[in-house]
């Protein structure tokens, strides 16, 4: 199979990220089906990708009639089976190596045995998802950024089971849903999160010594190095959970010091304050 022939992409997951893949790749033209736990949770979904694709239009990046043609080629659903017939699936689930194992586990079964079988996970190793597979050759990593219809960038990442036919598939993917893409090895954080971490655990760890202010951190950081923002507002929009999370797996392979999250990192997500999404990080939102 080669990227011009898919047609048909299922995504599972349609929060944040998994609404962002879904969005692409019907403005790329195929036909998606993404699936949710509950049917609220599709209707929710849904909803980010028609908020999105309206913004779309305000700012005259597509017009009302693209948008509708685009959202016509979007559906959701609430079982697996229901991408019985997809060519590739983006698996786009909660930052959690069980809960992606059972999805690549129940994905194996139900999709055609010649569909590539994608995650997007940010930090678990492919491997492991593709262990649990018969098709651990079409495996791979296809790791978005957030918002996903303005980053132009996805890691591919290459498990030691991946084949290269798989990987040729993925980049040329990539470059139908208008990405530039990167090639990684397969070990937690890949590039750009292994890089990241530790930049953002140590602003945590300055605002947490008293050593700046929150916002002479951000600017020094946003004007300093010509960042579109500062690391803290960075990790409100990442969400602190998240970054909490990825810091977590990072440190528990390589048991590097700069990788652990700080107290003030776990003691906000404790209290719940995990940045945009519930209104409250390191900074206030209206929700």
């Amino acid at each position: 199979m080669k990227a011009e022939e898919i047609e048909r992409v299922g995504v599972v997951g349609c929060g944040v990220m998994g609404s962002g893949i879904v969005e692409v790749c019907a403005r790329a033209g195929m036909d998606v089906v993404f699936v949710e736990a509950t049917q609220g949770l599709v209707e929710r979904g849904r909803a980010l990708v028609e908020a999105s694709t309206l913004r779309a239009v305000e700012r005259g990046k597509i017009s009302e009639a693209e948008r509708q043609a685009e959202l016509g080629r979007i559906r959701g659903a609430t079982s697996l089976d229901e991408l019985a017939d997809r060519q590739i699936v983006i698996e786009a689930a909660t930052e959690d190596a069980g809960t992606k194992r059972e999805v690549f586990r129940r994905l194996d079964e139900v999709t055609p045995p010649d569909s590539v079988l994608a995650s997007n996970t940010s930090s678990i190793p492919i491997v492991e998802l593709a262990s649990v597979t018969k098709r651990p050759d079409k495996v791979l990593g296809m790791h978005f950024f957030n918002p996903v219809p303005v980053m132009g960038l996805i890691e591919l990442v290459r498990a030691i089971t991946t084949s290269e036919e798989t990987v040729e598939l993925g980049r040329a993917f990539g470059v139908r849903l208008g990405k530039t893409t990167v090639e990684s090895r397969d070990r937690a954080g890949f590039i750009v999160n292994l890089l990241l971490i530790p930049y953002l655990n140590g602003a945590i760890r300055m605002l947490e010594e008293g050593f700046a202010t929150r916002e002479d951190i951000d600017t020094a950081i946003h004007l300093g190095l010509a960042h579109p923002m500062g690391p803290l507002q960075l990790l409100d929009l990442i969400g602190l959970d998240t970054a909490m999370h990825v810091a977590n797996v990072l440190y528990e392979e390589f048991k590097e010091p700069l990788f652990a999250p700080p107290p003030l990192l776990k003691r906000m997500v404790t209290a719940g304050r995990l940045g945009r999404k519930t209104g409250r990080g390191f900074y206030e939102y209206e929700t």
